[in-house]
């Protein structure tokens, strides 16, 4: 409390006119003894006007009944301190108009007795910013909460209400903890005091998973964005948050709808996968039968063409035209032939006899043959691999492939284009190998045939693999062209893959397993310069005709053969016959006995006899993974004669025990 005397009273009210809030003064009566330059240009009084009125004059209607009680209640404590905290307050000038008041309080003794001052500060401007801050805020997307440094809530927007549930009142001076979940409220002050150490603009939480909490209790996933800003009250900082529920959502659903998509695609390719595998077992089995019957009409009809040839020769004529007619069988059980090993290499039941082979090395070897069959109008370019991995395969049926798939751009570019051929090394990750039904990660060379055809569909490309699906039209292709390309590189571990576009052209993208062994090279063929013999062979094959023509064919050049229709009967043999057996030719399938526990059950009885199996379908009888157990010797069905007396010559010569 200041005390004023005489001397000073003037001096003291020059003072008071130079200060920049209005300044009433007020006897315990409530009537007016004093006021300020800047209080007559506030209210619009003159000092003369004010002084003896009771200080209601400045004050709204509406709350001139209550202020004789406030005033009454300073009076008993009359120190300094701001009036109607936490209350709007407000002032009326003499038009009868209102303003926004900031009002502080303060109490002198002078000799008139104790006069209460009030410095009245008109807030209109600041009001009016603080309403327009207010309405920025309130049209933020996000939650706005502002915070002192001792986490009472000191603001809060319109959005805040909403997600929360709290009005502007509940939250005014409560600690921000009451928007914190329970499990992380004992946590939540250190944090806090750690971002008053460091009131930098950043998110909060970074890599955690934040939540809040509702008035109800519950509580939902939120994303918190923290920054600082200086005001009159110390350091405030203001928390956007967001409520990330249906983001979470929206993204679990995705990941959802992505992973079905995936399982689906990945069921889609082992669903053809099965298929083309129970294709092939079908494949197999038909062309076991078939082989069979080939083999004799191969060879009864070159029997047939050796008689009417002869005929031909001397008389002409009709026995010519027969002659002719014979050629066209034969050209068509040729045919036939082609497609019966087509049809077991779709279905990986031809036996094979692989070897490691450097691709480049495959490539050179057909590149002519490939040109020729390209023809001018399609350029040929190939893209070897500096040093590329081996792989274990046989040369022959990737001959075959390269065959196939230029055949078919070669359709795909009726007027013209170019085939690229080109080998890299892959190393295939897990996560690449998984997408692929049966492609095993690790260290992979990678054959890709492109060419720059007319493409093909998406429906075409997932029905591509499959044994006669063919976009030609009838009679220009079998529709085993792809097929046997899949059967042939699955046999040898690898992975083959059809990508292509309408209109862009088409790329076989073949996968074979790298290896660690040096690539061999190839044993030379046997030159078959003398093919006829007089040893004895036994012969022991299921199927009468078959049967009949092998033994014809042995006969006629010089061989003594004796022969079985089943293993019982050959075991029989093999302990009776009086002299030297040298070689047991004997077919694979056979019912009771299959062929190789006839050559053991004989080899009991006679040690050094040879060996050599016939089968037009020895897979999986004589083959592990599909390739030809060592030690062992297959003739293929069907068979020429100058295939089948070129490989007996090849076996009774052979040093090596089979």
């Amino acid at each position: 409390m200041v005390h004023l005397d005489e001397n000073t009273s003037s001096l003291a009210r020059g003072l008071l006119d130079a200060a920049p809030d209005a300044i009433v003064g007020v006897r315990a009566d409530g009537r007016i003894a004093l006021v300020n330059a800047q209080a007559e240009r506030l209210f619009g009084y003159t000092r003369e006007e004010l002084h003896g009125e009771p200080v209601e004059i400045l004050i709204p209607e509406s709350g001139r009944r209550l202020h004789p009680h406030h005033r009454d209640s300073y009076l008993h404590d009359p120190q300094p301190r701001p009036m109607g905290a936490g209350m709007e307050l407000a002032g009326r000038r003499r038009d009868g108009s209102e303003f926004p008041a900031e009002i502080s309080l303060s109490a002198i003794e002078s000799e008139d007795g104790l006069l209460i001052t009030a410095a009245v500060r008109d807030v209109t401007d600041r009001k009016r910013t603080e309403a327009k801050f207010r309405g920025l805020l309130d049209s933020a997307p996000d939650a706005i909460v502002a915070v002192l440094s001792d986490g009472r809530i000191a603001l809060v927007n319109a959005q805040a209400e909403r997600l929360f549930g709290y009005s502007r009142d509940e939250l005014h001076g409560q600690s921000v903890e009451i928007l914190v979940p329970e499990a992380g409220r004992s946590r939540h002050p250190q944090h806090r005091e750690r971002y008053f150490h460091d009131p930098r603009p950043r998110p909060m939480g970074a890599q955690m998973q934040l939540a809040a909490r509702r008035r109800d209790g519950s509580e939902f996933p939120a994303e918190i964005s923290l920054s600082a800003l200086e005001t009159e009250d110390g350091l405030l900082v203001s928390a956007a948050i967001r409520d990330v529920t249906d983001r979470l959502e929206a993204q679990a659903e995705r990941e959802r709808l992505r992973a079905q998509a995936e399982r689906k695609r990945i069921e889609a390719q082992l669903h053809q996968s099965q298929r083309l595998e129970s294709l092939g077992q079908l494949a197999g089995g038909v062309a076991h039968d078939f082989n069979n019957l080939l083999g004799v009409i191969i060879n009864y009809t070159a029997f047939v063409g050796e008689v009417v040839a002869t005929a031909a020769e001397r008389d002409g004529g009709q026995w010519e035209a027969a002659r002719r007619d014979i050629e066209q069988v034969q050209r068509a059980a040729e045919r036939a032939t082609q497609l019966t090993h087509q049809l077991l290499a779709f279905g990986r039941r031809e036996v094979v006899q692989p070897r490691v082979l450097n691709l480049n090395d495959v490539v050179w070897d057909i590149e002519e043959m490939l040109r020729r069959t390209l023809g001018e109008h399609v350029e040929l370019i190939t893209l070897p691999a500096a040093d590329p991995w081996p792989v274990f395969a046989d040369a022959g049926q990737l001959e075959q492939v390269l065959v196939n798939l230029a055949v078919n751009a070669r359709d795909a570019m009726p007027g013209g284009g170019k085939l690229t051929i080109d080998t890299s090394n892959i190393l295939v990750h897990e996560d690449i190998a998984g997408d692929r039904p049966g492609l095993k990660a690790g260290r992979h060379v990678n054959l890709r045939i492109s060419d720059s055809g007319s493409g093909m569909a998406p429906e075409t490309v997932s029905r591509a693999f499959e044994p006669f699906f063919t976009t030609k039209r009838k009679g220009e292709g079998s529709g085993l062209g792809l097929a046997t390309v899949y059967g042939i590189i699955t046999q040898a571990g690898g992975h083959a893959e059809i990508f292509s576009d309408v209109g862009l052209g088409t790329t076989v993208s073949i996968l074979l397993p790298a290896v660690d062994s040096v690539a061999a090279t190839p044993e030379p063929i046997f030159d078959g310069a003398i093919l006829t013999g007089g040893e004895t062979i036994l012969v022991v094959e299921d199927e009468r005709a078959m049967r009949e023509v092998t033994r014809r064919l042995l006969a006629r050049n010089g061989y003594q053969v004796i022969t079985a229709a089943d293993g019982h009967r050959a075991v029989e043999l093999a302990v009776s016959h009086p002299t030297e057996i040298h070689l047991l030719l004997t077919d694979v399938v056979m019912p009771q006995v299959l062929g190789r526990t006839v050559a053991t059950l004989v080899r009991r009885h006679r040690p050094g006899i040879r060996v050599l199996f016939m089968s037009g379908y020895a897979y999986p009888v004589l083959a592990h993974n599909g390739t030809l157990d060592p030690g062992l010797t297959l003739l293929g069905k069907p068979f020429s004669e100058q295939m089948l007396l070129a490989k007996v010559r090849d076996v009774l010569d052979n040093p090596v025990e089979n």
